[in-house]
């Protein structure tokens, strides 16, 4: 039942968020709008992306000087509507900031109205990332139905996000630049067509007492992550098709249409890929595949063997000059060195200030790795941030490019060949660790993955984070760090065990 509110029914309503989300999935809009408590809380990767969100909104406003922000937090939503109109009624006011307005039961907050001249406004969306993607045409044109309907007269719609061809000269911000403006005026206005049919299926769908039923799929995922999603995964089983890696949405139809949704009901005669063929091999022989390759793979190595993990952060703001929106920084790294009589030493660096913290990143990395050894990485992802540090630092450059020809990557060998079914379609080394090596893991550490770790990292530089918390996240960065390069150890030790049996 919908839920009441002073003893009447509160008639859910649309806002541009639950728009979107009926979009992607009328099952999340649904329980959105009725029983929102069964949301899986934020991780604290997804809440430092919106905070990056915030700080991206806020230097947007900067772009169009002197507007009014409309107070998003101390006025209910009609209160705010009526601030607004007072507000853009005065000829003096360039901008509107976060500009509340409704119509036919849809409520939005609009970033940025730009007066155009007289009475006359331009729509901007601002984004914290670097592109237009397919879904943003949608979450503008639904604001556009919006502001069209309530009277305002809009001139252009638009996107606002960062360019990432801008370069940082550490000096101030030049946020002509910086930002990149997309009109999507003309696409915008061709769907309104569309936009007034789907808010009225969703306005209908809103207001049923029942919810709709709409089983998990690839939409789950994209382009958003439902909150909502451990709730649907309950209803498959244990080995849902979606573990069939890299299986098509229209592959995924056909299993259902045959009412398939266990890994272990796929028939043989259903057309797999080598990989997708090995993972459902496993499920129904509840078995792990070990391929001929996979020990003479991993004792192929020149002692003595690192172990190598990078800590990276990617501002969306650069910070530094000569950087871009969102370039990788590393900032830490782990090594872990097994010599050949067995013996195991780590060591490791972090860069503790808020200067560009590449050049020192590669000093000490080139002092810990010497000159031989096969160094192991998880996916190339070292190998690449080596590359970039040797295009940006001259002076170590040549010593830089020789170690990619020295990595090698675990994760690729056991892709190729290792899956066990506890895998669950993941070869992420979160997934992994803990099927080969269950006395460790990473759900008891504070930083959990790389995301997390980058965000935690700015935290910790920020000279106005108090200093007993920034203690505390310099202490989980090396703990995390240091996890993922003893986690490569193990695994590599356990993996050759069982090529051993």
């Amino acid at each position: 039942m919908p839920p009441k509110e002073k003893g009447a029914a509160k008639r859910p309503v649309l806002s541009k968020s639950r728009f979107i989300a009926g979009l992607q999935c009328p099952l999340r809009l649904w329980t959105l709008c009725h029983e929102r408590e069964k949301a899986s809380p934020p991780s604290s990767f997804q809440k430092a992306l919106f905070e990056t969100g915030k700080r991206v909104g806020a230097l947007a406003r900067r772009r169009y000087p002197g507007g009014v922000l409309i107070n998003n937090t101390g006025l209910r939503h009609e209160e705010a509507v009526r601030e607004t109109r007072r507000v853009l009624t005065r000829p003096e006011v360039p901008a509107v900031y976060e500009g509340a307005f409704a119509w036919d039961d849809v409520r939005i907050r609009a970033d940025i109205l730009e007066r155009c001249g007289g009475k006359t406004w331009n729509l901007i969306e601002v984004k914290s990332g670097t592109s237009v993607k397919d879904e943003h045409l949608y979450d503008v044109a639904v604001q556009y139905y919006v502001l069209i309907g309530a009277g305002l007269p809009v001139g252009k719609a638009g996107i606002l996000c960062l360019n990432s061809a801008y370069v940082y000269d550490g000096q101030d911000l030049d946020l002509e630049t910086l930002f990149r403006l997309t009109d999507l005026t003309e696409p915008v206005r061709e769907i309104q067509d569309d936009i007034r049919v789907q808010v009225q299926a969703l306005k209908a769908l809103v207001r049923r007492r029942t919810a709709p039923a709409v089983d998990p799929s690839r939409h789950c995922r994209r382009p958003y992550v439902c909150e909502f999603f451990d709730l649907c995964r309950h209803s498959m089983p244990d080995h849902w098709v979606v573990e069939l890696l890299g299986i098509r949405q229209e592959r995924m139809d056909e299993l259902a249409a045959q009412g398939i949704t266990d890994i272990q009901d796929v028939p043989e005669s259903f057309e797999l890929s080598m990989l997708q063929t090995r993972i459902r091999e496993s499920v129904v022989h509840n078995s792990e595949y070990i391929g001929p390759e996979l020990g003479p793979t991993l004792r192929e190595c020149e002692y003595p063997i690192h172990f190598l993990d990078f800590e990276t952060v990617a501002p969306a703001i650069p910070r530094y000059e000569g950087t871009h929106p969102f370039q990788t920084l590393p900032f830490q790294w782990s090594d872990h060195i097994l010599a050949h009589d067995g013996g195991l030493t780590h060591r490791g660096y972090l860069w503790e200030t808020d200067h560009d913290p590449r050049e020192d990143t590669a000093r000490t990395l080139l002092e810990a790795l010497g000159e031989k050894g096969t160094i192991w990485t998880y996916t190339n992802f070292e190998s690449q941030v080596i590359s970039a540090l040797a295009e940006h630092l001259p002076r170590y450059r040549n010593r830089l490019e020789t170690l990619p020809d020295r990595c090698r990557d675990l994760y690729a060998v056991i892709r190729r060949d290792y899956y066990h079914p506890a895998f669950h379609g993941s070869f992420s080394i979160k997934n992994v660790l803990p099927v080969l090596v269950p006395s460790m893991s990473y759900t008891d550490l504070s930083i959990q993955e790389g995301g997390q770790a980058g965000f935690a990292y700015l935290r910790m530089i920020d000279p106005e984070t108090p200093g007993g918390e920034r203690e505390e996240i310099r202490a989980n960065l090396w703990v995390y760090c240091r996890q993922d390069t003893l986690a490569m150890v193990k695994i590599r030790e356990e993996l050759l065990k069982r090529t051993s049996r």
